[in-house]
């Protein structure tokens, strides 16, 4: 299978931003149905929700909403407020050298992936990332030198809050460091389990436990795969490996610091890279993030992407994976 990525940069939404809601719209909007609109909130209860947790982000959302048609599906989707559950796999780490580096794997299924990289400058902001949900991001970076990444927590538990590349949106676009960062993370509730490591320009780091049901553990540390402080659900741990690929990175940490691109070239193969992509579960890239240079590089193994918050080239890549094509 073939995937098309593309770069778009666009710093106020306007008709790159619309054009791409109308592609990818008729996609999210099944997805967003599956159990009927009635299982969704309501606009009114989805704006009071941004209102309370994400005010600074009413407005842009207010702007996307007319962008989009301003139907109310749209607007429902567009807050991220209690949307379907879903699943990922995922690795992350920070490099142990001194320049601030987040390296990550996104594990996902191909075909619920919107293989699109962002970048804009919306409220001022200037932020680069990986797009989800079409203004969400699962990874990303700011102009303040704060890169984010997402890990699934490995619960089953769904409840009240918002999908977490919203969360991360909300970050990027109001923290600039570690410490703001663990705060917003803190504060604002999400729908499922996730694991949200942060760096910043100093290099300070956190990673927050985040659930639905219990309150946000922050924690210091480097490392996130796909369980929280146990395993709580055996099954999909052993068919992702959390545990496994934890220690393996773990031990990469605690030994001497080996050079940067030594550390990142073991995302490229296995225990961290995934071929379980007909399961849903295959590593789609990696990204590496060094916030304090505003550089960012997505990477396959065998292409790499190399991207500048400052200096952005829009682009397109067709990245092919055999490992789709097996029965």
């Amino acid at each position: 299978m073939q995937l098309l990525w593309r770069a778009i940069n666009e710093p106020t939404p306007g008709p790159k931003w619309a054009g791409i809601f109308q592609e990818y719209w008729p996609d999210y909007h099944r997805w967003w149905l599956k159990a009927g609109a009635e299982a969704r909130p309501t606009y009114w209860d989805s704006l009071q929700a941004l209102n309370t947790h994400m005010p600074e982000l009413v407005p842009l959302y207010e702007q996307l909403c007319e962008l989009s048609g301003g139907s109310d599906h749209a607007a429902r989707f567009l807050s991220f407020y209690c949307p379907p559950p879903y699943l990922s796999g995922c690795s992350q780490a920070i490099w142990p050298g001194k320049e601030p580096v987040l390296v990550r794997n996104y594990d996902y299924h191909p075909k619920a992936f919107d293989s699109l990289i962002l970048r804009t400058e919306w409220q001022g902001r200037k932020i680069v990332g990986t797009s989800d949900g079409l203004w969400g991001l699962v990874d990303g970076m700011n102009d303040a030198g704060l890169a984010v990444s997402l890990t699934f927590g490995g619960r089953r538990v769904v409840g009240d809050g918002f999908g977490v590349p919203l969360i991360l949106r909300y970050v990027l676009q109001t923290c600039e460091t570690a410490e703001e960062a663990g705060e917003a993370l803190a504060r604002v509730p999400t729908h499922m389990s996730y694991n949200v490591t942060v760096v910043d320009a100093k290099r300070r780091f956190l990673t927050a436990l985040m659930a639905p049901d219990r309150p946000t553990q922050i924690t210091h540390a480097a490392v996130a795969t796909n369980h929280q402080e146990k395993v709580e659900w055996a099954s999909h741990a052993r068919f992702t490996a959390t545990v496994e690929r934890e220690r393996f990175l773990l031990q990469r940490l605690t030994l001497h610091v080996e050079p940067e691109e030594k550390f990142v070239s073991a995302f490229l193969k296995p225990p961290l890279y995934s071929s379980a992509f007909n399961e849903g579960f295959g590593t789609l890239y990696t990204a590496v993030y060094r916030p304090r240079l505003g550089q960012m590089e997505i990477k396959w193994p065998k292409a790499t992407w190399q991207l500048d918050l400052n200096d952005f080239e829009e682009g397109q890549r067709a990245i092919y994976t055999p490992e789709l094509e097996r029965p």
